[in-house]
């Protein structure tokens, strides 16, 4: 198809106007017809075309009723600039007017069906004509197939709104719908065949193969993209394959538009369009997500990676609040990795580097599943119904002591922000209940982290820290280190010293009475080295002399602290008495005569003495011992 400017409209030598023919084009000896002079002009956006008024009415309504309609009956031009498609859709439309061969494929068929609405090339004025075309080719090739079906709909997107005019996109997302939810019923069957096979079966076709039509999706625009998956869901399409769908276009569509310096997206124009645009490809995701459930489909890692894009992109708060409860409804499978959630600091250096108020959300969320979720009660199996809440081996417990675990793993990480506050602290470390430690030398662990970590905190907020610790439910070895942990209370330190105690007074006594501090709540506990108790390969003998070995050393400690706290009494006295001192300068002198004084009289009692044999001998000693303890102490 010829393509010119109207400086090339001038006469040639034989005196007939001539056209070029585009590169596109150059190989059709049938198109252009140069041998005839052009009668009409056809402007479509900056390109003209030369053309001939015949052939173009012959076929097309909408410029016969153009022509039709004009006052000059000699008019030479038409402004087509609305068509779709534009100067390409249009050429090819031209040339079938001309009766050359057009051929209709996967990337024009929307183009030409949008443009044959446009110029009104129906049956009413000619036979097979284009609309009919591309109407077959859509129903033939294009509608039975996911994969085409979603080549075409990428199509339309730059084909509004006619594409929307003619219903074009209603009927491929409808078309994609039910394909899917046939494939599903077919793959359904499939599995059952497999599942019960006449002759065994070597190989099983892969769940998602490398050509699934699901990761078609990720081409779709955003809103599109919202309109098959509404589509799908209604259709009834499982849970899961909505999720694997939600994973890959997320991969596809945010990959590259995360915004790397936060602090700079309102200085930078392109910055802040890209966190827009995050913000609401995040947002859309969040609410097709499949219904909130404790068994949910939907991979933990994928959730915690939302959240932590949209936090970082500002989404709004009920995107967050959705994404919390979601982890917080399984979060009995999250990894450390996915509850590290970064806190958007807005550019300030002092703030913490992670959202623990999030966490804190997400945590109270898990502990009150059974007062929000009583739908999931009769999901339950029988034999989960027989546990008791609390014990150990229940479904119940052993997901409170997972996430316990988590919990405290969590708090040893963040602990190591200098810019964390102790009341974030505090909150998470009360936040499980009595029953969810089985031992605290992980919760011991981390409050030891942020102390050292935090060398200023106030006293109060120490020891409030400090109390969220159970001292009989730590290990030997933590007991060992606490009870020499100068960042600890001193009242700590003796209580744990105290139970250990007690510990391993029950020890000796046969072991019968310590499951109030120290139950093995069968085999939960690890195991302790260097005691005896639960050693098989040791004997009675050795067992019992290594239990008093550590209770002497334990005795020993007990007496070191008492002296500790003893100097650290005296320390306290002196220093008050040497205020005193200092304030009254009298009270020196009067001090130093009183010594002196006191001396003058020992010496003259001392010589006032007589000697009456041994008993007068050893009261002397006596008095003499006396005196010198005094003077040592």
């Amino acid at each position: 198809m010829g393509v010119v400017t109207v400086g090339e409209l001038k006469p040639s030598i034989s005196g007939k106007r001539s056209f070029r023919p585009s590169s596109s084009t150059r190989h059709i000896t049938e198109w252009p017809i140069s041998d005839v002079s052009s009668d009409l002009t056809i402007e479509v956006g900056a390109a003209n075309f030369a053309l001939h008024k015949f052939p173009l009415v012959s076929r097309s309504g909408r410029i016969r009723k153009l022509l039709l309609e004009a006052k000059d009956s000699k008019i030479s031009r038409i402004n087509l600039s609305a068509v779709p498609g534009g100067p390409e859709a249009f050429e090819l439309a031209a040339k079938f007017c001309y009766g050359v061969n057009v051929e209709i494929t996967l990337p024009n068929v929307a183009m030409l069906r949008c443009a044959a609405h446009f110029l009104e090339m129906t049956e009413e004025f000619a036979e097979k004509n284009l609309e009919t075309r591309a109407e077959s080719y859509l129903k033939e090739n294009v509608l039975p197939n996911i994969s085409n079906s979603v080549s075409v709909l990428h199509r339309c997107e730059s084909l509004l709104p006619a594409a929307e005019d003619i219903s074009l996109v209603n009927r491929i997302i409808n078309a994609i719908a039910s394909n899917a939810c046939k494939e599903q019923l077919t793959s359904g069957l499939s599995k059952l065949e497999h599942n019960f096979p006449s002759k065994p079966v070597q190989t099983m076709e892969s769940e998602t193969p490398s050509d699934w039509w699901g990761k078609s999706l990720a081409v779709l625009s955003l809103d599109f993209f919202q309109r098959v998956l509404s589509a799908v869901k209604t259709k009834g399409l499982k849970q899961d394959m909505i999720s694997k769908i939600l994973i890959n276009y997320a991969h596809n569509s945010l990959q590259g538009l995360i915004v790397r310096d936060p602090q700079l997206v309102k200085e930078n124009f392109m910055d802040l369009e890209i966190q827009k645009k995050q913000r609401a490809i995040i947002e859309a995701i969040v609410s097709l997500l499949p219904t909130q459930s404790r068994k949910s489909t939907v991979p933990m890692a994928f959730l915690s990676s939302l959240l932590k894009s949209a936090i970082a992109a500002s989404a709004s708060t009920s995107c967050r609040s959705d994404l919390e409860r979601r982890i917080g409804l399984q979060l009995d499978q999250a990894i450390l990795e996915d509850i590290l959630i970064p806190a958007n600091s807005h550019g300030n250096n002092h703030n913490p580097m992670y959202d623990t108020d999030s966490i804190l959300r997400i945590f109270s969320i898990f502990l009150n599943l059974d007062e929000d979720d009583d739908e999931d009660n009769h999901l339950r199996d029988e034999s989960e119904m027989v546990y008791d809440f609390d014990s150990p081996r229940s479904p119940k417990q052993s997901s409170i002591l997972k996430v316990s675990k988590l919990l405290d793993s969590y708090l040893a990480e963040v602990a190591l922000d200098s810019n964390l506050m102790p009341s974030k602290v505090i909150a998470l470390a009360e936040l499980l209940p009595d029953h969810a430690r089985i031992v605290n030398d992980g919760l011991y662990r981390a409050v030891d982290i942020f102390l050292k970590v935090h060398p200023n905190v106030k006293d109060s907020e120490r020891y409030r820290l400090c109390k969220t610790i159970d001292c009989q439910k730590l290990s030997q070895e933590a007991c060992s280190h606490a009870a020499q942990n100068e960042r600890l209370p001193v009242q700590m330190a003796v209580q744990v010293l105290y139970f250990e105690q007690i510990r391993l007074r029950n020890a000796m006594n046969g072991g019968g009475h310590n499951q109030f501090f120290f139950g093995s709540m069968n085999g939960q506990f690890p195991q302790r080295s260097g005691s005896g108790a639960g050693s098989g390969c040791i004997s009675p003998r050795d067992n019992y002399a290594s239990v008093r070995r550590e209770n002497r050393e334990l005795k020993l400690e007990v007496a070191r602290m008492r002296m500790r706290l003893t100097d650290l009494e005296k320390d306290h006295v002196s220093m008050k008495q040497e205020l005193i001192v200092k304030s009254h300068p009298a009270n020196k002198l009067f001090k130093s005569f009183t010594k002196k004084l006191g001396k003058l009289n020992a010496l003259f009692r001392i010589k006032d003495i007589k000697p009456m044999g041994g008993k007068a001998n050893s009261e002397t000693r006596l008095l003499f011992q006396k005196r010198r303890r005094h003077s040592v102490s």
